[in-house]
């Protein structure tokens, strides 16, 4: 039987220290493939602890891909390739033994999708395609203050040129941030700040080169094949399975670079285990040129369990470039992103492009900087999960108390900000697009994503429900479900 001390440490919960400490046997060997854990009754008896905080610490292991579960026999340990054999750098990253844990889209799950106009010829009732923010989940009292103390007290740095990578309080702020939340260990000037990340996608591009080719997830956001495009740079859509992307593939298209989002896809809701990670970090691993751009785009809301871990906190080979914004947590409309950038890449970086300007005013740098060191943000993210937790929780009662409930089956509810609703019916999904439209519902189905969408992604929706206002749940349900009489 296993056995662990806990330690008694402030905010750090008895599953998440039995998470990290079976995960960190896992990576480090003691745990071998295959091995079965003990159940959770009774390893909750030789602890010492409640069988609750076991089936928690599972939950956890399970969902990034450390163990698996076979029906009626339990739980085991899965077969995690590391990237280049070397447990002692993987440890060390984890922080030892005793660590502490033809396309039509529009983009919902991202930053940037012009949802808010009405459908022609009508009005919007509900828009399950918007991923904008409600204004009252924007906290317009604490952000006036921390305006009036800007203007008070960094009048002069208001009219200092921005550093090319963004004022070093905000870079730090946002250090300590990764550092705390996303097991992510950077320096700030590693982090390099930018208005939107569309806007750093063309850095990278740059940075990178653009004789190399990129490839990106097939099914995905339709956005970043445009950028590719319009800088003329060759990619290749690589098809997902149900662990995220494809390696046969991505090896076959030759691809010096791979951009992902392997905590929450979109559309999909899919989460890359940590053995498919580790198989792609040994893929870039392989080539001075190869690297992996990490979509984060919305991690910090995850509805069950902790946060998945970031890609980049197991990267020891300085092959992953973490990417992320504050559109999806504070408003969509607020256009700050970073992204962090290996120790080489910066060097580069700096000799190549050191000399562009930071393309966010210094204003909302220093707003930004004073809101997350004074623990706003870490407020904020954690007022706008239960919201959205409870807004989610709202509209899945809603269909399974409405007539829509024995006509749909919904998948990926935890992942995110949007879920998966596949519909009973053979109405085209253009025609049920077409009927939710007059009916003042925006729908979007996930065929739309595909270049070559097979067969079974047929009368699947992705039902984003940030922007829906709660009153108007019930409605919309039923209005839904009108789409299909």
């Amino acid at each position: 039987m296993l056995s662990y001390s806990f330690h008694n440490k402030k905010g750090s919960a008895l599953y998440e220290q039995l998470y990290s400490f079976i995960r960190n046997d896992i990576i480090s060997g003691i745990l071998p493939p295959k091995t079965r854990l003990p159940s959770k009754r009774s390893f909750a008896a030789n602890l010492g602890i409640s069988t609750i905080t076991v089936e928690n610490a599972y939950a956890q292991l399970l969902s990034e891909g450390y163990i698996f579960s076979i029906p009626k026999k339990g739980y085991y340990v899965s077969d995690i390739i590391l990237a280049d054999n070397s447990k002692e750098a993987v440890m060390k990253r984890a922080g030892g033994p005793e660590g502490a844990a033809g396309l039509s889209r529009t983009g919902p799950g991202y930053p940037g999708a012009d949802a808010g106009s009405a459908p022609e010829g009508g009005s919007v009732f509900a828009d399950f395609t918007s991923n904008q923010t409600r204004p009252e989940n924007f906290p317009f009292s604490v952000w006036a203050r921390i305006v009036r103390k800007v203007l008070t007290f960094h009048d002069k740095d208001l009219m200092t040129r921005s550093p090319g990578g963004g004022i070093y309080g905000l870079r730090r702020a946002i250090a300590g941030h990764l550092r705390q939340f996303r097991g992510i260990n950077v320096a700030p000037e590693q982090i390099i700040v930018g208005a939107g990340t569309e806007y750093l996608y063309g850095l990278l591009i740059q940075l990178l080169g653009f004789d190399k080719s990129y490839a990106i997830e097939n099914p995905g956001y339709e956005k970043i094949a445009m950028i590719y495009d319009s800088y003329q740079v060759k990619k290749h859509y690589i098809d997902m399975d149900h662990h995220g992307i494809r390696i046969d593939q991505l090896r076959d298209s030759g691809a010096d670079v791979l951009h992902i989002s392997p905590s929450h896809h979109f559309p999909t809701g899919i989460i890359t285990p940590v053995s498919r990670r580790y198989k792609l970090l040994k893929w870039a691993g392989e080539s001075d040129s190869r690297y992996i751009i990490e979509d984060d785009y919305d991690s910090e809301f995850r509805l069950l369990g902790k946060p998945i871990p970031a890609m980049q906190s197991i990267d020891h080979q300085q092959k992953v470039i973490y990417i992320n914004t504050f559109s999806k947590t504070l408003s969509s409309t607020m256009r700050i992103s970073y992204m962090v950038l290996p120790m080489e890449l910066l060097k580069r970086f700096q000799a190549e492009m050191g000399f562009y300007s930071c393309t966010v005013p210094n204003f909302e740098q220093y707003s930004l900087m004073l809101f997350i060191d004074e623990g706003h943000f870490e407020k904020h993210i954690n007022r706008t999960r239960k919201y959205y937790h409870k807004q989610r929780d709202h509209l899945l009662s809603a269909i399974k108390k409405s007539p829509l409930a024995s006509e749909v089956t919904i998948t990926e509810e935890d992942a995110g900000l949007h879920f998966l609703m596949k519909l009973n019916t053979d109405i085209p999904d253009d025609m049920v697009i077409r009927k939710a439209e007059s009916l003042g519902i925006r729908l979007n189905c996930l065929s739309n994503y595909y270049v070559n969408a097979p067969e079974d992604a047929g009368h699947i929706f992705i039902i984003n429900y940030s922007f829906i206002e709660p009153e108007r749940i019930e409605e919309a349900v039923d209005r839904i479900y009108r789409c299909l009489t």
